[in-house]
């Protein structure tokens, strides 16, 4: 046998005749001719002989190829030769070669196949590892030229954009540090001292010398030794200048300056001035809240005399807040109106100067002096601007960061930050601050406010949602939410003269500043008489019925209010306040949507529920906060998407929550309405039924945060046919969902105008990925309407009653069809019902019949794979039915082209196809089922193809399925 192999593997990868002609000469002694085998085969041969001479052959025989049998037969030789023991020896051999040929041969012969398979595999496993070889090849030079084109650039990019911030907040930093070394420390302690002459002139050169020299540290040394050069100034031209911080009069103002010019002392007196309404604005906030706090003590106690001003805020009452605010900023007012009527007296007074200089210019050192004294008057009153609404902006602080507000009436909250506003509008026109310190401190008390409001409001919203029973809530057609006294603001804001919520009637006031406004008598911090009835005013005259007579039959069912609270009443909103709606609609679109719509006897108002209105009320009410204190607009907008995340996960819960349809592959959610729910669910869901005590503090912290999932009310029925499942429900739901993200849309400018730059990504991914969703959510809410509403399974058992196997071509279609249409004509009258209850807008009828026509068509492919067995004819049949399927549906609706009209149509061509056009056909359409695939090749192919055949077929298929497990 080694002698075999060593033949075949000397012949290499050739055929069995080949190897045979290409026998060594030794090789071919052993082997026998073609014509010596055919006699061998002819000849009848005794299996059992042939074994046995074999079997005789010797053992050295089968030895190694180094073996010389010629020699190995000479030696056996005996010395005395004879020729017929010769010849007779001779015979033997030949048998034995005979034998070993023939067993040879039939050998050869037995494997041939398998050895031409096995070489068409080599070839075919040769050609792949070369193909795959070029694939790698190209794969790694790709990933290369992506590693360094991309990958290195793009973190390089990151990193340096990373550094820069860095670097940016460090110089921030580094500015404030400066900044309050050079203000707060170097003036306090020189005006602690009183030497203002020194000070006025060391803060200018300081200013000057610490913006070169800041680096050295001798500067604040030089500051303590500048201080013992002060003089002290005169006690009644201090007293008489004192009483012009709080009442200004020009008459008197102009005698003390005179004095303080014969002595030479104008810039002592501006250094005076200003400590004076230094402390002015201390002594008169201390005693205005002094006096509220006593007052709500109701004794005359003098320790709260002796209290810092601090600790006296906290003694506020939350009844005297609000007036004591009012008060306060009254009597700052009235400081900072002196300073700038002091800063005005300076003005008409440098012009009359230096129209008397221009006339008479003889004494020159005189006028040059008195120009540096105006010039130096002049930047310090400039620079006091900022320094005492600093001071202004630090005691209205600590009264605001004094009291917990978080407990407040929404109203009373609203009402605060009014006035704060009102008060840095004051600021902005007094020295044009942003007043930073301010906006932080009511940042604070608003984000605290607001995260317990909000929070109160969610669980308000959950209440809503579990108590609602989806009825429509009738409104005018030309509904608007401009039109709800919560957006009014939008309307009034646009004077930049005056607090948003409340605006004069003064067309012109935008282009008067508030200190002109209010320069000779009255004050802005004043509460109009008429401001509560402007606030409780009603502006919805009528319960929300249109004047025609068409739209009081279409909400004829609403006609009874009695049981409707005030507050919902407002809801309903008059065309008569003149506000226009969102979008303009004419006559024209107007009854073409009618006419679109599935019902015709009602106007098109938006389909909207109470809970929709409360949300939107929010939102309104959050936006009223967001407009007078915009550093928290980012923490107003996070909890306005979470009203909006909440009612849209609330509806999918309740109405598209379904795992078995959802299973189906179909697409009904899209990837980012999955992905924006999935985020809901992870972030203000608890879906903790009770809270784990060995849980860690920030897991407590986080479920606060998180609201518990809604449970949809027990008066919402869904399971009625008759109703089709809840379908008015379900349009009610879906479409005020709808309605809601428009009315987002709508306010989008209005939130991106006062969203920080910073944030404004979240605000943009807030709408592309949540908003923007709201109307996908009608496929998976309808789509189970659909898949209830007709009867497909019975459909399927109809179907398979059905014979296909025919051997004539029939003329009449089969009774399912017109089974099915019966289904579709019943699902058309009910639809028409519920539609009397609830307009269902277009796009909501073609969902519906869409869902239902794409069932009932793969309902088709899948009853006709169930066929067992099937003719020409039957095939006939099958497209004689759906064609008449289809025109009989053509007249039910108006949804062109008819959905999975060619997925019918393919599957019943495809069992025309041949053997060759199968595989090809197959692998082009991976939309079918493993199940609906394998019965085209087995009732179209299976009398026509060998096993073999089929079972490639089969595979093909086997392979398509493979990954969707």
């Amino acid at each position: 046998m080694q002698k075999i192999k060593s033949l075949m593997t000397r012949q290499g990868l050739r055929s069995p005749q080949e190897s045979v002609n290409d026998l060594s000469p030794i090789e071919s002694f052993r082997i026998p001719t073609k014509e010596e085998l055919r006699e061998l085969h002819e000849k009848p041969v005794d299996p059992q002989a042939q074994q046995e001479i074999i079997n005789s052959i010797e053992e050295v025989y089968f030895s190694n190829d180094s073996f010389d049998i010629v020699k190995y037969e000479l030696e056996r030789l005996p010395p005395v030769l004879s020729l017929q023991e010769l010849e007779e020896y001779r015979d033997k051999l030949k048998q034995q070669q005979a034998a070993v040929s023939k067993k040879v041969a039939d050998l050869i012969l037995e494997k041939q196949p398998a050895y031409v398979e096995e070489l068409e595999r080599v070839t075919s496993l040769q050609s792949g590892l070369q193909l795959a070889a070029v694939i790698c090849t190209n794969g790694r030079r790709h990933l290369n030229i992506a590693k360094e084109g991309f990958t290195q650039t793009s973190l390089g990019l990151l990193a340096n954009q990373r550094k820069r911030q860095l670097l940016i907040g460090l110089l921030k930093s580094l500015r404030t540090i400066k900044t309050l070394q050079r203000t707060d420390v170097r003036l306090s302690e020189m005006l602690e001292e009183e030497d203002y002459p020194g000070a006025i002139q060391l803060c200018l050169e300081c200013q000057k010398a610490a913006s070169t020299f800041k680096h050295y540290s001798c500067i604040s040394e030089l500051n303590s030794k500048l201080q013992d050069t002060l003089e002290q100034i005169e006690e009644q031209l201090d007293v008489a200048l004192s009483k012009i911080c709080k009442n200004f009069d020009i008459n008197h103002y102009t005698k003390v300056q005179q004095a303080y010019r014969l002595l030479g002392k104008t810039q002592t007196a501006m250094d005076q001035l200003h400590m004076h309404f230094t402390q002015a604005i201390h002594n008169t906030v201390f005693q205005v809240v002094l006096g509220y706090v006593e007052l709500c003590a109701g004794n005359t106690d003098t320790k709260f005399q002796k209290l810092q001003y601090k600790d006296l805020c906290t003694h506020i009452t939350s009844d005297s807040y609000i007036p004591c605010l009012t008060d306060l900023c009254k009597a700052l007012w009235e400081v900072m109106l002196s300073y700038y009527r002091t800063m005005q007296w300076h003005e008409n007074h440098d012009q009359d100067e230096a129209a008397v200089v221009s006339s008479d210019g003889n004494n020159v050192i005189g006028t040059e002096e008195n120009s540096f004294d105006r010039n130096y008057i002049k930047k310090k009153l400039e620079h006091g601007l900022s320094r005492i609404w600093q001071d202004v902006q630090l005691k209205v602080k600590t009264y605001l960061l004094g009291t917990d507000l978080s407990n407040f009436k929404y109203d009373d909250f609203i009402f605060v930050l009014d006035v704060i506003s009102r008060l840095m509008q004051v600021g902005e026109e007094f020295c044009g601050s942003r007043s930073e310190v301010l906006q932080e401190s009511v940042r604070k008390q608003s984000v605290n406010y607001f995260k317990t409001h909000h929070r109160t409001r969610l669980e308000e919203l959950r209440m809503f949602l579990e108590n609602e029973t989806w009825e429509l809530c009738p409104v005018k057609s030309s509904f608007s939410i401009l039109q709800l006294h919560e957006f009014k603001f939008l309307e009034q804001s646009r004077s930049p003269s005056v607090s948003p919520s409340k605006q004069p009637a003064s067309a012109d006031s935008s282009a008067v500043t508030l200190f002109e406004q209010y320069c000779h008598g009255g004050n802005p911090f004043e509460i109009p008489a008429d401001s509560k009835d402007e606030e409780t005013e009603d502006v919805l005259a009528s319960n929300g019925y249109e004047s025609d007579e068409q739209e009081k039959s279409a909400y004829q069912e609403y006609d009874s209010d009695s049981d409707v609270p005030e507050e919902l009443k407002r809801d309903y909103v008059d065309e008569q306040t003149g506000d226009a709606p969102i979008k303009s609609v004419s006559r024209e679109t107007l009854r073409s949507r009618k006419r679109s719509d599935y019902n015709l006897n009602k106007v098109n108002a938006p389909i909207l529920t109470n809970t929709t209105l409360n949300v939107i009320r929010l939102v309104g009410k959050y936006m009223q906060m967001m407009n007078i204190l915009k550093p928290i607009a980012f923490d107003v907008i996070h909890f306005m998407s979470q009203l909006f995340d909440y009612y849209l996960y609330a509806v999918y819960t309740f109405f598209g929550r379904n795992d078995m349809f959802e299973s189906t592959g179909l697409g009904l959610s899209s990837s980012r309405l999955r992905t924006t729910l999935n985020r809901i669910q992870e972030s203000l869901i608890d879906l903790e039924v009770s809270g784990d005590p060995s849980g860690t503090l920030t897991a407590a912290e986080e479920r606060k945060e998180k609201v518990p999932s809604p449970h949809l009310s027990h008066l919402v029925v869904l399971t009625s046919g008759n109703s089709l499942y809840g379908l008015a429900e379900r349009v009610v739901a879906t479409e005020s969902l709808v309605f809601l993200a428009e009315q987002f849309e709508f306010l989008q400018p209005h939130l991106d105008a006062v969203m920080p730059a910073a944030k404004k990504p979240f605000l943009q991914q807030f709408y592309s990925q949540t908003v923007s969703t709201a109307s996908e959510l009608r496929k998976p809410v309808y789509w189970i309407v659909a898949a209830k509403a007709i009867d497909y399974e019975q459909m399927l058992l109809l179907m398979a009653n059905v014979k296909w196997d025919v051997k004539e071509i029939m003329s009449q279609h089969n009774v399912y069809v017109d089974a099915l249409l019966k289904e579709f004509e019943e699902f058309n009258r009910r639809l028409n019902d519920v539609s009397k209850r609830v307009r269902i807008p277009l796009p909501v009828s073609n969902i519906l019949w869409e869902h239902c026509i794409r069932l009932a068509n793969r309902t088709l492919v899948e009853g006709y794979a169930n066929v067992k067995k099937c003719s020409n004819e039957g095939r006939a049949l099958m497209q004689l039915d759906f064609q008449q399927f289809l025109m009989k549906l053509e007249k039910l609706t108006d949804i062109r082209p008819i959905p999975d009209k060619e997925f019918v149509e393919t599957y019943i061509k495809a069992y025309y196809l041949t053997e060759n056009d199968m595989e090809s056909w197959i692998k082009e359409h991976r939309e079918y089922s493993t199940k609906q695939l394998t019965n085209l090749v087995n009732i179209c192919l299976g009398t026509y193809i060998n096993k073999k055949a089929r079972q490639k077929l089969l595979a093909t298929i086997d392979d398509i399925d493979r990954p969707k497990r």
